[in-house]
């Protein structure tokens, strides 16, 4: 294993949305960075998981919005805010080239498998390539992996679920259908959407009755439809599986095989039902899966309950204004654990809330950053992921070139080089 060893300044471990800003925003500031991913495309769940629209929101000028230039989303209003619809597949490309030209170093088809460590300092990971073994040191680590594994394995205290009985909101695999008549077909972003039928029943009324007499799997109450950039397609958010532990190996097995299962019974659901769909078919689904909680990494700050509901604003703010739904898919039945969706304030995500306590040169980025169960629900998704990235990735090389570590960054010194790169962080 030692036959290799390589140094960064910055290793970002992950390339999904907030692991590319987080690398590209580390090497903007001019620090050596590497970015590790497990498969062998950029992106996460907005390519190799067909997860569309991007949802979510953050101030003006961060790197989210320059993202969303570069895939030419579009941008469709509704009760979620705005929905920013990509092209998955051309995004595959432009992803990687636009971590290319910020000069990161990239390890496709690289898993990292374990980390190095000095006492509470986390100075490098373990990665498995096509060579074999090899290490890579780091003055920062970045953990984007979604999982915090590399959190985990470093000791990082974390928590899973909710507190009530651990249990985690379901996977899903979203997938794309084609050959919609566009004349009749009907979008719905959610279960309170109002569409209806030609009838005047409420689609969501109507979903929930099909579940009920088996037409729809177990715990798929609600079939949302969203436009994609191609007339005559949609976007299918269905599946669900609930009780799966995406953390071993047979919980992925065991999702992948009931959600695929799910996906064909949905198709045909909607050819029989629903207008406008009669002749779609299955175009394309995600090749990975769709996992919105597993572990929360614990902070020195901790995102709670009540900043997303009341809008809490900080003076260690490093993305400000994040807003989304309280959006928690119900771990043990269909639709939404409290009934529906709640509203969110946009509220301010502390530089605390990335900083792994009782360890060194570690920071997380994206859906395993510092918060309760329910504050998780309004800061899992892309835009607001792509956000942390960027603050972690500045905040990371700030600190390489500085010889310290990210706890003992000067955090005027990080709103300062954040704001430089045009992110809002303070209302005027």
């Amino acid at each position: 294993m030692r036959a290799f060893s390589k140094n960064y300044e910055v290793i970002v471990a992950g390339g999904g949305p907030s692991g590319i800003a987080a690398a590209v925003s580390s090497a903007r500031q001019g620090a050596k960075t590497a970015l590790i991913e497990r498969y062998g495309i950029v992106g996460g769940m907005l390519t190799s998981g067909f997860v569309n629209p991007v949802l979510g929101s953050v101030a003006p000028g961060s790197l989210y919005d320059e993202i969303m230039r570069v895939l030419e989303a579009t941008s469709m209003q509704t009760r979620n805010g705005h929905e920013m619809s990509v092209d998955a597949e051309q995004a595959k490309y432009r992803l990687l080239q636009f971590v290319s030209d910020a000069g990161v170093d990239v390890f496709l088809q690289t898993p990292v498998v374990e980390v190095i460590k000095d006492g509470a300092r986390v100075c490098g990971v373990v990665i498995s390539t096509q060579e074999g073994l090899k290490e890579l040191d780091a003055d920062v680590v970045i953990d984007a992996t979604g999982d915090g594994f590399v959190a985990a394995r470093a000791g990082a205290e974390y928590k899973i679920g909710r507190d009530s009985d651990g249990c985690c909101q379901p996977t899903s695999l979203e997938f794309v259908v084609d050959g919609v008549d566009e004349s009749t077909a009907i979008t719905c972003w959610g279960g309170t959407d109002p569409v209806q039928m030609p009838d005047g029943q409420k689609y969501s009324a109507f979903c929930k009755e099909a579940n009920a007499r088996g037409e729809l799997p177990a715990n798929v109450s609600i079939v949302r439809l969203h436009r994609t950039n191609v007339p005559g397609e949609r976007s299918v958010n269905a599946t669900q599986a609930n009780g799966f532990d995406t953390l071993t190996p047979e919980g992925v097995f065991g999702a992948e095989i009931d959600l695929r299962a799910q996906i064909g019974a949905v198709v045909a659901f909607l050819r029989k039902n629903v207008p406008g769909y009669a002749a779609c078919r299955l175009k394309a689904s995600g090749s990975s899966l769709g996992v919105r909680e597993t572990r929360r990494i614990m902070g020195d700050r901790m995102i709670q309950d009540s900043d997303v509901e009341n809008g809490t604003k900080q003076d260690d703010v490093v993305v400000h204004n994040a807003w989304f739904l309280i959006d928690i898919h119900n771990p043990t039945g269909g639709g939404q654990a409290e009934g529906h969706s709640h509203p969110a304030i946009p509220f301010d995500i502390p530089y605390g809330a990335l900083l792994p306590r009782k360890l060194d040169d570690l920071l997380t980025c994206g859906r395993c950053i510092s918060g309760t169960h329910r504050a998780h629900a309004a800061y899992r998704v892309m835009a607001i992921c792509m956000a942390t990235g960027q603050a972690a990735g500045v905040a990371a090389a700030l600190s390489a070139k500085a010889h310290t570590t990210p706890r003992s960054l000067d955090i005027r010194e990080l709103q300062s080089a954040l704001e430089g790169t045009g992110a809002v962080l303070f209302d005027k």
